[in-house]
């Protein structure tokens, strides 16, 4: 429940982590309370998209870098049509935003879409804390919201946790719609849309695809009612364990051998779809600055993250699944966590962070001309046989 406000002030405000941690200061954004995950994004720029990803939905955002809101909102940039983080905390709000295109503050998005936020904590003790303990539930109160410290911490532990959580088809398209072709068309995919940013159909509008998304609810029929060359799984919140739909529209995928791309939750869905199990990790990987090992190569990238669960797959053989072989592709430096899957006997792969890099880098663009190879090399066979 949130009520306006005139974003940072000198209200006060709590946050409240599960296991007793308490951290006060200022309320930031819409007054009230709201619940989430807790989890940091070490991205220094870049926070206009992150509260637009659907991934984020149900998750309070600690923003490890210390000035936000330096460049303002704008109507460009927005991954999605509404923000999806349950909270947002921050340690210094800017004061007054500074960017040619800057159309209102950060504040002022925040109470307007209602995001409960607090400011002037140390966001570094707090981000040192979900490290060691891990993510966590919280609550963030502020104004009248705020009561005994013991009534707030038993309404955290008594909100919802994100393992077996199954949040894709609260945040997707409830209609198909199509994201046309730049230029000559060359392609056409379906897209299941898991929690898809927008920026996404654009990378492949850009080659030349014409792009079909289509809700997390999709079946196989519908995916193949568009006549694809290529089929694709977006990105995605919640616990892949419940993703029992889209793993069967994945594996009826597989069976035709239809190119296939799937990034973040798609990366999940791919492992699920050949036998592999999913984890939840500690505290997950989040921001623009995570560096991956494409093992196909031996290039390093810097990459856009944002996933709280991975699959847990062997980094050290090939695995046969009931789709041929398969291999980790790619993987963290950081923590040798799976970051990519591929097929060996069959047109499919996947990667567990997001190529589309908004609000980038760009090392991983190569991805979605992967992708277009792929159903190149198909239609070739196709035309051949």
């Amino acid at each position: 429940m949130t009520t306006s406000t005139r974003g940072a002030d000198k209200t006060p405000a709590v946050l409240v982590l599960e296991d007793g941690r308490i951290f006060r200061g200022r309320a930031y954004g819409a007054h009230g309370e709201t619940f989430g995950e807790a989890v940091f994004s070490t991205g220094m720029t870049g926070y206009q998209e992150t509260l637009t990803d659907p991934s984020y939905h149900r998750q309070v955002v600690v923003m490890t870098a210390p000035h936000v809101g330096n460049t303002g909102v704008n109507d460009e940039d927005p991954e999605s049509s509404r923000i999806w983080v349950s909270g947002y905390v921050v340690r210094d709000p800017a004061r007054v935003p500074s960017n040619w295109r800057s159309q209102r503050s950060l504040d002022e998005e925040l109470v307007k879409q209602g995001v409960v936020g607090i400011c002037g904590i140390d966001t570094r003790a707090l981000t040192r804390h979900l490290r060691e303990r891990g993510a966590m539930r919280v609550g963030i109160f502020s104004g009248n919201a705020i009561s005994d410290d013991g009534m707030l911490l038993a309404k955290v532990r008594q909100s919802a946790e994100m393992e077996g959580a199954d949040l894709a088809a609260e945040v997707a398209t409830k209609e198909t719609y199509v994201v046309p072709a730049i230029g000559e068309k060359k392609f056409t995919v379906a897209a299941v849309d898991l929690g898809i940013k927008g920026m996404t159909p654009h990378r492949m509008a850009e080659r030349g695809i014409e792009v079909h998304v289509l809700p997390a609810t999709a079946t196989v029929e519908d995916v193949y009612a568009v006549n694809p060359d290529g089929v694709f799984f977006s990105n995605g919140p919640g616990d892949p364990a419940t993703a029992d739909g889209p793993v069967s529209v994945m594996q009826g995928v597989l069976e035709r051998k239809t190119p296939l791309f799937g990034i973040c939750f798609g990366n999940q869905i791919l492992g699920r779809a050949l036998g592999f199990g999913t984890y939840k990790l500690k505290y997950g990987h989040r921001g623009i600055n995570q560096p991956v090992q494409d093992r196909t190569t031996g290039k390093v990238e810097i990459t856009a993250h944002n996933h709280g669960f991975a699959v847990d797959a062997p980094l050290d053989k090939v695995s046969e699944t009931p789709f041929g072989r398969a291999e980790v592709s790619h993987v963290c430096l950081n923590d040798q966590v799976v970051e990519g899957l591929q097929l060996l006997d069959q047109p499919a792969f996947s990667v567990q962070y997001h190529p589309e890099a908004a609000a980038g880098p760009h090392d991983a663009a190569y991805l979605f001309d992967r992708f277009t190879s792929l159903m190149e090399t198909a239609l070739m066979e196709a035309e051949r046989a």
